[in-house]
């Protein structure tokens, strides 16, 4: 031990000149390279200038982001929440991380965990040791801060926590709050569902490192000044799926407020743990791998025993098979633990956990899903019955009427009138499983949670409120799934594009760090403090009627519009409209046909 510590003293005064004469992010990595090397006072010296934290698991030491921030940021990225979920801890429940006095770098992310690519990915790999977390705060700041705790999207296949700059999203916060990413299991090392499946106790593998995850921000997120009894859980498709299958599970939750981007617990079929489709699923996958043949007590041991790369292989090109008619592999499952029962089930009955929730959808969620090439209505209407097997003939007639042919009818509105190289039916199909997938599923969570979806009034006191994000990103998607996220982080891509896109950024970020810091978005004030007032959903005098839906003075539920009519980032020169209050009619009588036929699956 004094060798050692002669050793450190002497080639203290080198490490020192060392790092001064390095990169930022080269002169981090020296220093928590030797810094556990060091006695603790010259460790602390060493490591003055980087924020650092102590928590039971080591020390984390992050480094200050600057760059495109209007405030800095002290960034913690890539902090273990559980054990490598590998070897012999593959297909099982994460475990919690142990007690250590180790010093620990989190100034990078961590690894993706494995699973399909992103359109535009920013990595190239993935590794099974990723159950890690992000924590983003403003440098400096003192004070219990409420958090937000980000769940990424993907469907349950792809995505990572980096894909959301949650660093800028607090950066340019004009009040201050601490935000959280994180990574959990996909594919099929998350979500494998099947009767052996829930005979090793494994479903929703994903869904349990979540609350893992949740836990973790109760314990220690005080140590970063975080207040654990004001977090608000944001998320896109299926972080947004995620964040509402936590609101309908039955107990009291890790979260406080809630923001469900495209997406809702009712959002496309959930089907049993042993539902066909998933049996299917299953064998394909095992056969993949060549463990099919064994008996079900060894299968799970042969999966274990596995290289990464083959789990992953199989993974994938299964859940290839199945995209063309998005009937997609490796989804949650009702499992009668935390899935108990069907959704729509739980907001029929009030069971679910009442809380403040802002919630929204986009005119064009279909656009990246449903084939391009589509031109017969034969093809539409095999499209609807391979997705919904369960649908009778007259549930896909009433579809096809609702959704005009326009190669039968020149009066729909799906008529392609662009110079684009898609079918003649792909605004229709496009418009359809839109809705049916995200938008209608997004709106029954507003009627529900507003206390308006049925005559039983089981509904919330807590406020609700609902957005339609209608900016024409490009010709083709129009406002495709999940644009509207880089306006929320403040992204320098769209604020730095024009005035206009600037103005959208700031508004809409506005309305949410507002919603995050104090349960309502009108609250925050700051450069966008002018923005129009945000009425809740079902604000006035509310009743039912036939649909359920929530009714004020104007008859209708309320939402917010944005970007309405603004085409600038898809070639065109008009601004349209930042924001503004609207009746909730948009696709309304679509939405009245997908919200009967909601829970029925095959």
């Amino acid at each position: 031990m004094l060798h050692n510590r002669s050793i450190a003293l002497a080639i203290l005064p080198l490490l020192l000149l060392l790092i001064a004469r390095q990169p930022v992010s080269s002169s981090q990595q020296i220093q928590t390279l030797f810094a556990s090397r060091l006695p603790v006072p010259l460790r602390d010296v060493l490591l003055a200038n980087r924020p650092r934290v102590t928590l039971v698991q080591g020390t984390v030491v992050g480094t200050i982001l600057t760059d495109t921030l209007k405030n800095p940021v002290d960034a913690f990225r890539g902090i273990p929440y559980a054990l490598p979920p590998t070897g012999d801890r593959r297909f099982r429940r994460a475990v919690a991380v142990n007690a250590s006095d180790d010093i620990i770098d989190v100034s990078e992310f961590g690894p993706r965990c494995p699973g399909k690519q992103l359109l535009n990915p920013k990595d190239t790999g993935g590794n099974e040791d990723c159950l890690t977390v992000n924590i983003f705060r403003p440098h400096g700041v003192e004070g219990k801060l409420p958090v937000a705790v980000y769940v990424h999207g993907g469907a349950y296949n792809r995505g990572t926590a980096s894909m959301h700059n949650t660093a800028s999203m607090v950066g340019w916060s004009d009040e201050p709050f601490i935000a959280v990413s994180f990574n959990y299991r996909i594919g099929a090392l998350g979500f494998l569902p099947s009767t052996l499946s829930a005979e090793e106790g494994i479903l929703n593998l994903g869904l349990h490192d979540q609350l893992l995850l949740f836990q973790w921000v109760q314990d220690n997120i005080p140590y970063f000044n975080g207040d654990p009894s004001k977090v608000t859980l944001i998320g896109l498709s299926a972080g947004a799926h995620s964040i509402a299958h936590h609101i309908t599970t039955p107990g009291n939750p890790l979260f406080h407020r809630a923001i469900i981007e495209s997406g809702s617990a009712t959002s496309r079929a959930l089907h049993p743990y042993n539902a066909p489709i998933h049996e299917s699923q299953f064998q394909d996958f095992l056969a993949l791998t060549n463990c099919i043949s064994l008996p079900s007590s060894a299968t799970f041991q042969c999966l274990r025993s596995l290289p990464a790369s083959t789990i992953i292989t199989a993974s994938t090109k299964v859940f290839d098979k199945y995209n063309p008619s998005v009937r997609w592999a490796f989804q949650p499952v009702i499992d009668h633990e935390l899935i108990t029962r069907p959704p729509i089930d739980a907001w029929h009955a009030g069971a679910w956990n009442k809380m403040p929730i802002l919630t929204g959808f986009n005119s064009n969620e279909g656009t990246y899903y449903v084939p391009r090439d589509m031109n017969s209505s034969a093809e539409f209407r095999a499209f609807f019955r391979t997705l919904l097997p369960a649908y009778s003939e007259e549930d896909i007639a009433t579809i096809e009427g609702l959704y005009p042919d326009p190669q039968q009818n020149r009066d729909s509105e799906y008529l392609e009138t662009r110079e684009l190289d898609v079918g003649r039916q792909f605004k229709r199909v496009e418009a359809a499983y839109g809705h049916y997938a995200y938008v209608c599923p997004v709106r029954r969570t507003a009627l529900f949670a507003s206390g308006s979806g049925s005559v039983s009034g089981l509904g919330s006191e807590q406020p609700v409120w609902l957005y339609h994000w209608s900016l024409n990103k490009t010709v083709l998607g129009g406002a495709n799934h999940g644009d509207q996220m880089e306006y929320e982080t403040f992204n320098p891509s769209v604020r730095e594009f024009s005035d206009t896109q600037e103005e959208l950024a700031g508004v809409f970020h506005a309305y949410v760090t507002s919603f995050v810091v104090f349960g309502d978005p009108n609250v925050l004030r700051g450069r966008w403090g002018g923005r129009p007032r945000w009425e809740g959903y079902g604000e006035g005098n509310k009743q039912g009627d036939g649909y359920g839906e929530a009714r004020n003075h104007n008859g209708q539920g309320r939402l917010m519009v944005f970007g309405e009519g603004n085409d600038e980032r898809a070639g065109g020169d008009s601004v349209g409209v930042v924001a503004a209050m609207t009746d909730d009619v948009w696709a309304r009588e679509e939405c009245g046909f997908w919200g009967e036929r909601s829970g029925v699956s095959d």
